[in-house]
């Protein structure tokens, strides 16, 4: 059986211009704060993965803080700031925040104080994007940098989280974007890399991979690659609303990501419809990958408005830039006939 893995939100694949550059920076045995020649040379591969990033990121002028992830990043741009929020962001940026911020039902969120708030420009479970007001104080961009066009520097936030293994990187290294002359406290203390904000030798590997990957998927973006996974997500739903019409689809009508497309079946659990799928060959999730195996209602839908059951039966299907029009068809399939099996049973 050949698996089709659908589930780019949670991890995409390793792409193969960022493994080319890991292994070339394996031969680099430098420590970057090294002044000596072994050392200037790994450093020369974590600033050349700096402006990478920059670059790719529209955030020439502004400072890249590499940390191990979007929730290092969290912690680093949140610890002790108490910003508002709301209860849509991931549960990295959920730890940090007050969840006091309005959520429509169509997933907007309204800001009324931006300097004073963080919010997501896309959630992960739903896709649904958000119009960033001027002014915010932080912005979790890990979901849309290297799906859609993006530029740092005119999206009207003070700080930006993004996450290497999002867009076809290494997982464990992230970073944080953030304005020039932005105060930063570190959270990890010691020999003051990254600027003094964030201690610890760099990890060179995983750094040199995501400033590649994250070069190619400007390359994907020029080239209208995230148009066709957006056409093979609506054939996707399509296919689904026509055979299964019971089947609720949440944020089909907001502005979302091109890849993602939620939806549920109430009284069908979403974890046992991933366990299904498994089996069947197919890679979804109920949610996102860090809530999973937490048998719990999305927090994100019941922030939409959406009743307990309902948020218990939704999945994720997310595409990515590999993911065929032959393997959408084959999952929809097999989708809907577990779907009719479930409602016969209840029936």
């Amino acid at each position: 059986m050949t698996r089709v893995y659908l589930d780019h939100n949670a991890t995409s694949p390793l792409r193969p211009e960022a493994r080319e550059a890991m292994i070339a920076a394996m031969d680099h045995c430098g420590n970057p704060s090294s002044v000596h020649a072994e050392g200037r040379a790994a450093k020369a591969v974590v600033e050349r993965a700096r402006a990478q990033i920059a670059s790719a990121f529209g955030a020439d002028g502004a400072d890249v803080v590499f940390t191990s992830g979007s929730t290092e990043g969290a912690a680093l741009a949140l610890a002790g700031r108490k910003l508002h929020g709301a209860p849509v962001e991931h549960d990295a940026v959920r730890a940090w925040i007050k969840e006091d911020l309005p959520v429509l039902p169509d997933g907007r969120v309204i800001v009324d104080d931006p300097t004073q708030s963080c919010l997501q420009l896309a959630n992960s479970e739903t896709g649904i994007l958000q119009e960033l007001p001027d002014g915010l104080a932080v912005t979790d961009a890990t979901q849309v940098f290297g799906k859609l066009p993006v530029a740092f520097n005119w999206m009207g936030a003070t700080m930006a989280l993004i996450s290497a293994h999002k867009l076809g990187g290494p997982k464990g290294v992230g970073a944080v974007v953030l304005r020039r002359g932005t105060e930063l406290g570190a959270q990890i203390r010691g020999g003051g890399q990254e600027m003094g904000r964030r201690s610890g030798t760099e990890n060179v590997i995983g750094i040199a991979g995501f400033g590649a990957a994250a070069e190619a998927s400007s390359r994907d973006l020029d080239a209208g690659v995230w148009e066709r996974v957006a056409q093979l997500r609506n054939i996707l739903e399509n296919v689904v609303a026509a055979n299964c019409p019971e089947t609720i689809f949440i944020g089909q009508e907001a502005q979302r990501l091109p890849n993602t497309s939620c939806f549920a079946t109430p009284g069908w659990k979403g974890e046992t419809q991933v366990m299904q799928m498994d089996l069947a060959g197919f890679a979804i999730s109920a949610g996102s990958a860090c809530s999973s195996g937490k048998v719990r209602a999305s927090a994100v839908l019941t922030a939409m408005g959406f009743d307990e059951t309902t948020a218990q039966g939704a999945i994720r299907v997310s595409l990515g830039p590999e993911t065929t029009e032959t393997e959408v068809l084959r999952f929809a399939e097999a989708w809907c006939a577990k779907q009719k099996k479930h409602r016969a049973r209840s029936a």
